[in-house]
């Protein structure tokens, strides 16, 4: 009986324990991706051109979200939606084992004595921060205090296996490396965190449980198992996020394989690198496997990235391109679900695809002149349609843009989201203004047998011409985030003033005209110029939101 007694409370001690700890994982993360989703979407950005850059940028993002597993997914969301090719990917992959380590490395330190004061000080300062920013440090201290608590509770667990014999032949059974990358390539599958398997792995060290060379073997198989997450995460998605989760798979796989059968070299080069004094009586036996832990993994990247265009080429291989069916022309690029728990890359998500907006407004617009003013019913009926795939676009970033607002942002980001929305709303508006307000007028000037004159037209080309000048400069101002550009396009008021000017004066000249259906023709001109220059004042108004929302605010002077 007190056999199953203490068999239930070590079972309940470990489950606890290691709850405890992926619950913290999962705060701590959830924080850190809402401090840190601009930073990491700025190192992405810049940072994946180069292959030793990708590198530093998979180890830096995973080194703040705490996961290779999220990164990755990450990856498989930024091709699936175009904003990387699986090229580009590769480095970014080789890199992501590297940030993990961050965690062996905090945990091979003795925290369970910290464990209660950084979770007491993490959830003080989450319950009375005012600022939002402050409140997510809070979390994510209070997620890592939960983290060291949680391996205090699986360390107390655990003391009794020291004298239980079934346990300790299972252990002596691991010394077979293979056995022992098995195991733990199946556990971390199962937890789907090999930061998880390393913490317990490092627990076990610290009581003397399993020798350093199983838990190399062990942590070997760890980084097998977390490929799980990215196979799961790929599926369904297009054959590029296909190939970044293969990518991560093949590096993970082929990097156990060359080290498998240098266990005891890795164990040996781990007693030289950590100090000595620390190894007495297995003491430092967590040490030295946090410090092979980073030892394998910044070997395995530094080896595998010489040959990112190899293993690009291996991929696409094992899978080929094949033919796609082709996406209507409003179904969204870049909204992909994945990003709704890094706030900072869904809106900039949002952001591209108000751009994919744009340029179906921008070709839409495109056709006004001349098909509105010399074209046949049918051309019209063209125009009027083209509207439709805006309307169902904008339909699909207002959806989105609905589940970032649910969660909770930090008053920058919700600046962003509103001004992206208010751009996203202010085109569908020019949208219906060209496929209701103009065709309508298009469909009067047949109707009443208008022609308009070829002076007449050249001076609307004129005018629409300036037009499309300022939608191209909003949308580049859109793609570059440049404040810049977007001012540029709110200096073209003057000169379109004056081509204004311009054009009244030819329409009050021509009203004059001893022409047939004169007033006729002269209200569809008038239409056409006045819907035309209030597309101008709205396409104003966009830059302005482009230049509030991308224009950083200054920093504030220090006093003297």
């Amino acid at each position: 009986m007190t056999t199953e007694l203490n068999q239930l409370d070590l079972t309940i001690g470990l489950i606890g324990g290691l709850a405890l700890f992926l619950f913290g994982m999962d705060i701590m993360t959830r924080a850190l991706k809402q401090v840190a989703g601009s930073s990491m979407k700025t190192i992405l950005a810049r940072m994946t051109g180069n292959r030793f850059l990708g590198l530093i940028a998979g180890a830096s993002v995973t080194a703040i979200i705490q996961s290779s597993s999220i990164t990755t997914v990450l990856l498989v969301g930024f091709i699936s939606a175009g904003l990387m090719t699986s090229a580009q990917s590769v480095a970014v992959i080789l890199g992501a084992n590297i940030g993990t380590t961050i965690t062996a490395q905090i945990l091979a330190f003795k925290v369970a004595a910290l464990a209660l004061p950084v979770l007491s000080l993490g959830f003080f300062i989450s319950l009375i921060a005012r600022r939002k920013v402050l409140r997510e440090y809070g979390r994510i201290i209070l997620g890592l205090g939960m983290v060291f608590y949680g391996m205090a509770i699986m360390s107390d667990a655990m003391k009794p296996l020291r004298d239980y014999a079934p346990f300790l032949q299972f252990m002596l059974s691991l010394d077979n490396v293979v056995l022992a990358a098995l195991v733990g390539a199946g556990f971390t599958a199962l937890v789907q965190s090999s930061s998880a398997t390393t913490g317990i792995l490092i627990v076990m060290a610290g009581q003397g449980l399993i020798s350093l060379e199983s838990a190399v073997a062990l942590a070997l198989g760890a980084n097998i198992g977390t490929c799980v997450t990215a196979l799961l995460a790929c599926i369904g998605n297009p054959r590029e996020a296909v190939r970044a989760a293969l990518v991560h798979t093949f590096f993970n796989v082929a990097g156990v394989l060359i080290w498998i059968g240098l266990v005891d070299q890795l164990a040996m080069i781990a007693r030289m690198i950590s100090p000595t004094d620390l190894a007495t009586e297995g003491a430092g036996i967590p040490r030295q496997l946090a410090n092979v832990h980073t030892f394998f993994n910044v070997a395995n990247a530094l080896l595998f990235v010489g040959f990112t265009k190899q293993i690009t080429w291996l991929v696409e291989w094992v899978v080929p391109d094949r033919a796609e069916p082709k996406e209507p022309e409003f179904a969204a690029k870049h909204l992909d679900p994945k990003f709704l728990d890094v706030p900072a890359f869904a809106i900039d998500a949002v952001r591209l695809e108000v751009l994919h907006l744009g340029q179906l407004l921008q070709s839409l617009v495109a056709q006004a002149i001349p098909t509105l003013t010399t074209g046949s019913p049918l051309d019209i009926d063209r125009v009027r349609v083209m509207d439709r795939p805006i309307d169902l676009l904008h339909r699909e970033i207002v959806g989105y843009i609905r589940q970032i607002s649910l969660r909770s942002l930090p008053s920058d980001q919700s600046a962003l989201l509103v001004g992206l929305i208010r751009i996203a709303n202010d085109m569908e508006h020019i949208g219906d203004m060209v496929s209701v307000g103009m065709v309508e007028s298009a469909r009067k000037r047949i109707e009443e047998n208008v022609i308009v004159s070829p002076t007449t037209e050249a001076v609307l080309e004129e005018l629409h011409a300036e037009v499309m000048q300022a939608l191209h400069g909003v949308l580049q101002a859109l793609d570059s985030q440049d404040p810049n550009v977007a001012e540029e396009v709110r200096r073209m008021k003057a000169g379109f003033s004056t081509l204004i000017e311009e054009v009244a004066s030819h329409q009050a000249e021509r009203l004059r005209a001893e022409e047939p259906r004169r007033l006729h023709t002269y209200s569809r001109e008038i239409e056409l110029s006045e819907t035309l220059e209030d597309i101008f004042r709205i396409l104003r108004r966009i830059a302005r939101s482009e230049i509030d929302i991308f224009t950083k605010p200054a920093k504030p002077k220090s006093a003297a």
